[in-house]
């Protein structure tokens, strides 16, 4: 992604995209322990990404019909 921030570590570039991950997915418990591992590394997580509320799935993909019901 290219908003993301540039780093040399390897390790830490690997938590970034780790986090993101679970950002997308509202998985705010990995997203504090990813942190945290971030801290520990000397480098402050992202701040805009604690907030973000995870993506709705009520509706089908673009493209793809909803299942209909089947009936006997």
């Amino acid at each position: 992604m290219p908003d993301e921030p540039q780093t040399e570590d390897p390790m830490v570039a690997a938590l970034l995209r780790e986090r993101a991950g679970y950002v997308g997915r509202g998985m705010q418990d990995r997203v504090a322990q990813v942190d945290e591992q971030l801290q520990l590394r000397g480098v402050e997580p992202p701040a805009a990404d604690k907030t973000d509320a995870p993506a709705s799935r009520s509706a089908p993909p673009k493209g793809r019909r909803a299942r209909g019901t089947e009936q006997a």
